[in-house]
């Protein structure tokens, strides 16, 4: 049988395996945690001025006890905001993608940490995701879709749109290779 590839299955040793540690991880587009801090500080503001407003409103009067509780609401609400923005501020310093010949891989996590590696091989399609915010500054997040899964595998968010572009048309290109070579 000419042309016909002989099935191996050998072992490999500890030693052998790739180290994730040794992964050429990329950084995210910097305009994305300022973003992510702008929408968390927005966010909370708001919610506080809504608070407030209800709070000092005439239309239905609210007894003391209630606008004692909106003061400690409040406060609560900005507390948490104040987290939000804490947290996002060390959570974006900590999200990564790395792009090889064979693989796609992401990794995020402050407190618990994940690395998420797809094989372009088991890749179904990778779409571009643009929200408003994603639009203005300039900004594009990466879906990648393996096969047999409804839902995206895992998502590359804060790519400048350009490198999520070509990210996504490598992985096209890639599938080409595969398909056809």
């Amino acid at each position: 049988m000419q042309g016909t590839v002989a099935f191996t299955n050998d072992s490999i040793s500890k030693t052998e395996l790739p180290l994730l540690s040794q992964l050429k991880f990329e950084s995210l587009s910097p305009a994305y945690a300022q973003a992510n801090r702008y929408i968390d500080l927005f966010s909370t503001l708001l919610l506080i001025s809504l608070l407030y407003i209800i709070q000092l409103q005439s239309f239905y009067p609210l007894s003391q006890e209630v606008i004692n509780i909106f003061r400690y609401v409040i406060w609560g609400v900005a507390f948490i905001g104040a987290l939000s923005i804490f947290y996002t501020i060390f959570a974006d310093k900590r999200k990564f993608y790395a792009l090889r010949e064979q693989d796609l891989s992401y990794k995020s996590g402050l407190v618990f940490r994940k690395t998420v590696s797809q094989p372009m091989l088991r890749i179904q399609h990778v779409e571009l995701k643009r929200g408003p915010i994603d639009r203005r500054v300039g900004l594009a997040k990466l879906q990648v879709f393996s096969a047999g899964g409804a839902l995206h595998t895992f998502e590359i968010p804060g790519l400048p749109l350009e490198t999520a572009e070509t990210i996504r048309q490598f992985i096209l290109d890639h599938k080409d290779v595969n398909h056809h070579g």
